[in-house]
């Protein structure tokens, strides 16, 4: 086989991968659709739990009370898909690796499937819970808290994106180290710049306050230097 032909044959592959993920996409979004009252009032309750007495969500646009509900189904379908494209990323990647590196997917595939989801249920299940609660605990008396669904759901998809993506830091470590990209000791001098980093990218990828920042580039960290214990220089 030819230079060209082997790289049409992965490109070819490459497309039938993509198309399955899109597929598994689009089932789920139409499995969604009906449930989306549902999935609406499940992402909602970390903050409707904590709401003062006669406060509640309002839809300042007339389309709000429709495009809310159905973009958070398309977001749950997304989410969903992800572990389905890690699977299918891993598949493209294994032949290409020798016998000894194959060893390694498995437990990479599920790594980042398990750091993925734990990154979403870390930020649903902890950081919107307290980043919620604080901020409606410092608004004075005379402001009534009524949150735009909207707003909240474009807060939340970013929130936990954003943290499902930064818990993959584990394996991205030990693939620059083990792929041998980087050194580990490398990675080791350049902590005081990489924590400053992971500091800025909390900053990018989360909604703009202090406490979701702080809440993203903190595990960031840890999860970096969890990646630097169990990786080592390949000899």
């Amino acid at each position: 086989m030819t230079n060209k032909e082997s790289v049409t044959s992965h490109l070819l592959e490459l497309r039938s991968r993509l198309i399955k993920v899109l597929v598994c996409f689009g089932v789920l979004s139409i499995i969604g659709i009906p449930f989306s009252p549902d999935i609406y009032t499940f992402v909602a309750s970390p903050l409707l739990e904590i709401l003062p007495s006669g406060s509640s969500m309002i839809a300042t646009q007339v389309t709000s009370p429709l495009m809310a509900p159905l973009k958070l189904v398309f977001f749950s379908a997304l989410l969903f898909t992800m572990p389905y494209l890690f699977y299918e990323m891993w598949m493209f990647i294994s032949p290409g690796l020798y016998k000894k590196e194959r060893s390694f997917v498995a437990p990479l595939m599920l790594s980042t499937i398990f750091l993925f989801l734990s990154g979403v249920a870390f930020a649903y299940f902890i950081v919107c819970p307290i980043i919620f609660k604080f901020f409606i605990g410092v608004a004075p008396e005379s402001i009534s808290v009524m949150t735009d669904i909207s707003q909240y759901m474009n807060f939340v998809i970013k929130l936990i994106f954003a943290f499902g993506i930064a818990f993959e830091i584990p394996v991205a470590t030990f693939l620059l180290i083990r792929s041998e990209i980087v050194k580990k000791e490398t990675l080791v001098n350049a902590r005081p710049y990489l924590i400053i980093i992971f500091f800025i990218f909390g900053m990018l990828l989360t909604p703009p306050d202090i406490f979701s920042q702080l809440f993203l580039a903190i595990p960031m960290w840890v999860l970096f230097e969890l990646g630097l214990i169990v990786s080592k220089d390949k000899k």
